[in-house]
C-alpha cells in the first residue's frame, strides 16, 4: 500500500480521534491533540457524507464542550482548520471556538465572533 504524505497525515488524525472517541465514551477529559483530532477527523466525514461547509462549520463547534476536555484545552483551540474532500473538490473549513460552553453564542450570530471563511476550491485532488 503506497500512501501520499497526504493520506498517511488523515490516517494520523483518524486514529488520534479514534483514540479520542473511546476517551470521551469512557468519560476520560481529552487533551489538546485528542479535541483537535476528534472535531476535524468528525469534519472530514460529514464531508463524505455530502454535507456542506455551513452545516459542517455549524455542527462541529457543538460536538464538544469544556466538561469534554482537559481545564486550559479551550483556550488553546480557538480555531480549526480542515480541508476535507467534498463531492466538487478540497475546500477549507474553519471552525472559531470549537468548544464551546452551552450558553455560547450561535455559530451564525450576528455579532461576527461565528464567522468562518467558506474557503473556495483549494484543490482537485481527492483523498479520503
Amino acid at each position: 500500500m503506497n500512501l501520499t504524505p497526504k493520506e498517511q497525515e488523515r490516517l494520523t488524525v483518524f486514529m488520534a480521534a479514534e483514540l479520542a472517541r473511546r476517551r470521551k465514551e469512557r468519560g476520560v477529559r481529552l487533551n489538546h491533540p485528542e479535541a483537535v483530532a476528534f472535531i476535524s477527523d468528525w469534519c472530514v466525514e460529514r464531508a463524505r457524507d455530502g454535507w456542506d461547509v455551513a452545516e459542517i462549520r455549524a455542527e462541529a463547534s457543538q460536538l464538544l464542550d469544556p466538561d469534554d476536555v482537559m481545564p486550559g484545552v479551550p483556550e488553546m483551540v480557538d480555531m480549526i482548520q480542515v480541508e476535507p474532500v467534498f463531492p466538487d473538490g478540497t475546500k477549507l473549513v474553519t471552525v472559531h471556538d470549537p468548544i464551546r460552553s452551552s450558553g455560547a453564542m450561535d455559530p451564525g450570530s450576528d455579532d461576527g465572533t461565528g464567522t468562518a471563511e467558506d474557503g473556495g476550491d483549494a484543490g482537485a485532488e481527492a483523498d479520503s
